[in-house]
């Protein structure tokens, strides 16, 4: 489970300090999508970044399966966060010297190791997003909506049990989102892994939320909108 307890996050400036977030909490079940939504300069990245471990808030806590990532060393968050989190950034951020295969495993590259029974998922990954043919292609030979898959794939390498998702479509033609935010829906439907998703797309909103395991949730101003 993710929770998230009056959570806020402000940066100092010569005056007084710049708050992008404030007194935010929510849970998020396994088994859950949660959709965030609002308007730009909302702060929603920003809550991204804290519940994935890259920035910590000013107050508040977050605990993923009762672990606080901020109570970690750096080098124990680091960890924790390639194990336990798996990202999709409106960006690819694929390695351009890595063929698509080499790519999804980096995680695991990360990690220590690949086993080949990670090798084998990293297949099958690349067969379910429907790269099974072009696994030794580098990114630059794939389409925009195929090297998003790649890193969708590479987001579920090692089973996260959370999946943070910023903008995912940002790039992608109306096709290929429908694509890559099923393949996503579909990683979360498998277990009790968690999606936390941000958009601006109602569209892709309701893709993703729009059954009895997604809810939707709006920031304003750096405040959950009632």
């Amino acid at each position: 489970m993710l929770q998230v307890e009056s959570l806020s996050k402000s940066y100092p400036t010569p005056t007084t300090p710049l708050v992008v977030l404030a007194d935010i909490s929510l849970t998020v079940q396994p088994g859950e999508r949660l959709v965030v939504m609002g308007p730009s300069g909302s702060g929603k990245s920003t809550l991204l970044a804290i519940l994935g471990g890259l920035e910590a808030p000013t107050a508040g806590q977050v605990w993923l399966d009762a672990v606080d990532p901020y109570q970690l060393s750096a080098s124990g968050r680091a960890g924790f966060r390639n194990q336990q989190i798996g990202f999709v950034f409106q960006e690819h951020h694929l390695l351009e010297s890595c063929t698509a295969i080499d790519n999804v495993l980096l995680p695991a590259i990360a990690a220590g190791g690949v086993p080949d029974a990670l090798v084998d998922r990293a297949h099958d990954l690349l067969e379910r997003v429907g790269l099974g043919d072009r696994q030794l292609h580098l990114p630059a030979e794939l389409s925009g909506g195929e090297r998003q898959r790649v890193a969708v794939a590479r987001a579920a390498i090692l089973g996260p049990r959370l999946i943070l998702a910023d903008e995912p479509t940002g790039q992608l033609d109306r096709h290929n989102a429908a694509g890559v935010v099923d393949l996503l829906v579909d990683l979360v439907a498998d277990g009790d892994g968690m999606l936390v998703l941000v958009t601006h797309d109602a569209s892709v909103a309701q893709q993703v939320a729009g059954d009895r395991h997604g809810r939707r949730l709006e920031l304003a101003d750096g405040r959950l909108v009632p």
